[in-house]
């Protein structure tokens, strides 16, 4: 049995919250939190960055407004002009409404594709659903997992370390 990691569970957001800060403090790099509900300011204290998917949102909806604008033009403009009212054939405001409604498609798929790609989903295993007592992290629950890839991970050390912070229970994450 190789050990994935420790897993400390807590009864409250702030518990959980002053747990990050302190492992992130203690310089523990690799560490998960579960918790039921968001918790303001934890990415933050986990010391997460910016996951580029307002980035790739950006690119993909300037792209489908490009194609929505350039099949328009194309479609009306090149391939079968027909000049009413003495207006131009690459008239922008008629092309707006397709233009915009392309950008908000191509944006919301590269959202969705982007969140689950970046978040590693789907994921019907991980170690932490084996550990007695996890299911409650959908309920009430609040548990903290520092991994064994740390850097800085020693099992004593680290048991010693979440035991300090006051959690129900500690316990061992096996892979």
């Amino acid at each position: 049995m190789s050990l994935h990691g420790l897993i400390a569970e807590f009864e409250n957001s702030e518990e959980l919250l002053h747990a990050a800060r302190s492992a992130r403090a203690e310089g523990y790099r690799r560490f998960e939190a579960y918790c039921p509900e968001p918790v303001e300011g934890l990415a933050e204290a986990m010391g997460l960055k910016d996951s580029g998917v307002a980035f790739a949102v950006l690119f993909a909806a300037l792209i489908g407004a490009a194609i929505g604008y350039m099949l328009q033009y194309y479609a009306l403009g090149l391939d079968y002009p027909i000049n009413t009212g003495g207006r131009p054939l690459n008239s922008w405001p008629i092309f707006i409404v397709i233009t915009f409604e392309l950008a908000i498609l191509f944006g919301g798929i590269a959202a969705f594709l982007a969140v689950l790609i970046l978040s590693g989903l789907p994921r019907p295993y991980h170690p932490v659903f084996n550990v007695p007592g996890f299911e409650r992290v959908s309920r009430d629950r609040f548990f903290l997992v520092i991994e064994s890839a740390d850097e800085r991970f020693d099992e004593e050390r680290t048991r010693r370390f979440l035991l300090s912070l006051g959690p129900r229970e500690v316990s061992e994450v096996a892979d």
